[in-house]
């Protein structure tokens, strides 16, 4: 393996089979009515046959179900014991909610907890949200890449990928008002002097998110903290003072962790 190898992470080879099962899990994870068949292969441009065997497949080991009367699939209940093993394995979600719950109330933001999985993806464990009219289109369980946003460069920031291969995943991302990479890369040099990370309209329109890092006892970054709210509402003065305080919170969740790994 040569050192752009090793910075990038290993090549991994694709299984078609398996892309195809994580791919039909998702689509029936998005709730709604039962699909069909038809509507599944559609869905997600895959042969009907194709579709119809990793159905089977995964019908028969109970992670989705059909209904025999209506030939409609749906998620089935052997999901749960996976997803039980998931969060008795991971005590982050049970740790951060509370301090999600209080932050929403007292800073009338949205606040996230986030889990990152390298450059791959971030995906959101836990969630609350304030009392304000503003609802951010996020749930737990959402998944997003992982340098998009104000975790995007924490990421990028804690990261010791090479330059070649962040910038390749940065022409990747979709943002409302993309940033010139080279001003992207000026703020992720500040994240790593101030340890916070402020995005302001470039993910979404209209939007201010703050998002600090929670590090493992080694100093690499696991998770995330973040608050979300209308750009007029989180304005450039106050949004240093909340990430400060959530600097102080993401602080003591380390711990904890720490204490509990």
């Amino acid at each position: 393996m040569n050192a752009s190898e090793s910075k990038a992470g290993p090549r991994l080879r694709q299984v078609p089979a398996v892309t195809r099962a994580i791919a039909i899990l998702r689509l029936l994870g998005r709730g709604g009515e039962p699909r069909t068949l038809k509507a599944i292969s559609e869905e997600l441009d895959m042969v009907t046959s194709t579709c119809l065997h990793i159905l089977r497949v995964l019908a028969e080991e109970g992670l989705v179900k059909v209904d025999t009367a209506t030939k409609r699939y749906s998620l089935g209940v052997g999901m749960l014991a996976l997803a039980r093993s998931v969060i008795e394995s991971n005590p982050f979600p049970a740790l951060v909610q509370p301090v999600l719950d209080r932050l929403a109330n007292e800073a009338g933001v949205t606040a996230i907890g986030v889990e990152v999985a390298a450059l791959e993806h971030m995906v959101v464990v836990a969630l609350s949200r304030s009392r304000a009219p503003f609802r951010l289109h996020v749930d737990v369980g959402s998944r997003f890449p992982a340098l998009i946003s104000a975790t995007g460069r924490l990421v990028a920031a804690y990261s010791d990928v090479g330059d070649a291969e962040i910038e390749r995943r940065f022409k990747a991302l979709r943002w409302d008002q993309p940033p010139d990479i080279e001003a992207w890369r000026r703020e992720v040099e500040n994240v790593r002097r101030k340890g916070y990370s402020i995005d302001r309209g470039n993910y979404i329109n209209g939007v201010a998110l703050v998002a600090v890092p929670v590090l493992d006892r080694h100093g690499r970054l696991t998770h995330t903290l973040v608050a979300a709210a209308l750009a007029n509402q989180l304005s450039a003065a106050r949004a240093p003072a909340l990430a400060k305080e959530l600097q102080a919170e993401a602080a003591a969740l380390s711990e904890l962790l720490a204490a509990r790994s």
